[in-house]
């Protein structure tokens, strides 16, 4: 007499884990070679046999037993000999032995238990399950290979998770990660989201936020299908290439209307991740009208803040929030104004990616043509401040003014705006940002009605609550082509440390520096190069014993460089001119110094060659 047992798909079933009958390392050892799953996933009970395998001779002894004995139990499905079960999904059965199926999966091992009814019955039903996902896993637990497509995929996956074949579904894992593009990104999102499948959800979820813009363009309707856990991560992110925010809430409102109407929490949980900071006023205005999501009160306070935002003129950079911050790459070094001549610079801003090492326009040039200007950025946005303003008189001649104007750029809108200009025009100085605040230090000026130049010792720095530029004290002495950094929010300048607003002496350099460099690592502050003499010497001053030591020179000495400390405290240097044969030359050298082993090396070239740039980082959008 036979029987047949249904497993009813709706009831939940609670399945122990257990000891497995027949160790199926050999499944973990091709899934780990072939798709790098996770071994520790499935049952691994026969400690002697795993011993063996970590062993030359005992793996391969029991690698071959195991690969004939799956070998012996295919043959005997294949000829349908001694099955004790059959296995039915959508109308097709499958004969089976039930102790291979107990052995390699929990479902089984808890469903053959032996107060269980399925554990005598000749057939049993799974109605949740389709023929072709119960045939893939059969042929998996038999040999250890999983048949999958993107076609076939969902029925897979779904046959692995409900006969929970943990092996299975981690190379139906890696598979949806390791095939992600912006065709299928979305549809593997709802599918990891459904079943559970944390990796390949964040994967996929990367994947949608770098290909948003051409989602947006070709395959929006798929978009508006995207799961809510996606969507929130997609919004979440930091980097989403070449979109602009405002589509960002056209898209966020537009899901609304079409998975909703939702629970205002779920929306509120949904809209408070998009950036209203980074969308203008007038456009902020036209979202708002008519809409019952934009009008509850914690996305009613974002918009309010946002507009504020927007009015706060040049105390914007000391308000930057989450709301205001560009969604865009941190690791941009922005290369301002310089050029192949010292004496003609160019408008160009170059952008250098320091993870790709390569080079790229930003799309916005200087608003005039500068000659050692100085730069800084503060807040996401780019002040360009000073140097010599150079115009063309006429065809033949070149009119030059020292410069006190300050320029502020917004990358949020590609916006140039003229601040309140510096009390003193200056160039050859030097700018330190300390909690947010400018300074400018010393420099040079034309003087009025002739073509002389005095040195400075005036310091001023610039108030952004009011907008205003304001004395500090004065260096002791007039100077410019000096250097300075800031080290524990202090300014050093070539040896010199203003504290309580008073300047302080300490530790000469052992050279005589012009037009060099200083740089902060490390609690270290570092003198680099310079104009004369010599240009390729480094030393290294140590704040708490007030003493400078010299360090292994370049090999060739550079002066009118750009240069940049990273995060890491390695120094970049960008172009910049050198002696050869007697006369000067441009570089298009772009080297790294590591101030920890003491090294240079080069690590990229310049489109051009370049002199006289001035350099900051600045998150940019993609």
């Amino acid at each position: 007499m036979t029987s047949s047992t249904e497993i009813d798909s709706q009831t939940p079933i609670w399945l122990p884990v257990h000891p497995t009958l027949l160790d199926n390392t050999m499944f973990v050892c091709w899934a780990a070679d072939k798709h790098k799953a996770n071994s520790a996933s499935v049952p691994d009970i026969d400690k002697s046999a795993k011993s063996q395998c970590q062993r030359g001779t005992g793996h391969r002894a029991v690698s071959s037993h195991r690969t004939g004995l799956l070998s012996g139990f295919q043959r005997l499905r294949d000829q349908k000999k001694m099955c004790d079960v059959v296995l039915e999904a959508g109308g097709v059965s499958f004969p089976c032995h039930r102790s291979l199926l107990a052995s390699s999966s929990d479902y089984f091992w808890a469903l053959f238990g032996e107060t269980t009814a399925e554990r005598s019955a000749d057939s049993i039903r799974l109605p949740a399950l389709t023929p072709e996902g119960l045939e893939a896993i059969l042929d998996f637990l038999y040999s250890g290979w999983l048949s999958i497509s993107s076609s076939t995929l969902p029925v897979v996956v779904e046959a692995a998770r409900y006969l929970q074949v943990e092996a299975a579904l981690s190379i139906c894992e890696r598979f949806m990660a390791d095939g992600l593009t912006a065709d299928n990104c979305c549809y593997y999102a709802n599918l990891a989201e459904q079943h559970f499948l944390l990796n390949a959800l964040e994967a996929a979820n990367q994947t949608i936020a770098k290909k948003m813009s051409v989602l947006l363009q070709k395959s929006r309707v798929v978009l508006l299908g995207l799961n809510f856990p996606s969507l929130m991560a997609v919004l979440d992110a930091d980097e989403i290439p070449g979109v602009k925010e405002v589509d960002l809430i056209r898209l966020s409102l537009d899901w609304l209307d079409e998975n909703g109407p939702l629970p205002l929490l779920k929306s509120n949980l949904l809209l408070s991740r998009l950036r209203f900071g980074l969308v203008a006023p007038s456009e902020l205005s036209g979202l708002c009208h008519g809409n019952r999501a934009m009008g509850t009160p914690l996305i009613r306070s974002q918009l309010t803040r946002a507009l504020e935002y927007h009015h706060m003129g040049s105390a914007q950079p000391t308000a930057q929030s989450r709301q205001s911050t560009l969604r865009g790459s941190p690791n941009h070094v922005l290369l301002v104004g310089g050029g192949v001549s010292p004496d003609w610079p160019e408008q160009q801003v170059l952008a250098f990616d320091t993870c790709s090492r390569k080079f790229s326009s930003p799309g916005f040039a200087l608003p005039l043509r500068l000659r050692n200007p100085c730069v800084c950025s503060v807040g996401g946005f780019l002040f360009v401040i000073g140097g010599e303003d150079m115009k063309n008189s006429d065809e033949k001649s070149v009119t030059v003014s020292t410069s006190s104007q300050v320029w502020r750029y917004d990358p949020r809108f590609n916006h140039w705006k003229q601040m309140e200009s510096m009390l003193e025009r200056r160039v050859q100085f030097t700018l330190c940002v300390v909690e947010d605040v400018i300074y400018a230090i010393g420099g040079r000026q034309s003087h009025p009605n002739s073509m002389t130049y005095i040195s400075l010792a005036y310091v001023e720095y610039y108030d952004m609550a009011s907008g205003a530029w304001r004395r500090a004290a004065a260096m002791p002495y007039p100077l410019h082509g000096h250097a300075s950094t800031v080290l524990d929010k202090s300014i050093y300048v070539t040896g010199g440390l203003p504290a309580h607003q008073v300047w302080e002496k300490r530790a000469s350099m052992s050279i005589p520096r012009f037009g060099h460099r200083l740089a902060t690592a490390h609690g270290y502050i570092y003198a680099l190069l310079g104009m004369y003499e010599q240009f390729c010497d480094i030393e290294r001053y140590d704040p708490q014993s007030n003493h400078w030591t010299r360090l292994k020179p370049l090999a060739n000495g550079l002066f009118n460089y750009g240069m940049l400390t990273m995060a890491g405290g390695n120094l970049l240097v960008f172009g910049g001119r050198r002696w050869s044969d007697g006369q000067q030359v441009t570089v298009r050298n772009v080297l790294e110094y590591d101030t920890k082993k003491d090294q240079w090396r080069e690590i990229a070239q310049l489109p051009r060659p370049l002199t006289g740039t001035e350099c900051t980082l600045l998150p940019l959008p993609d």
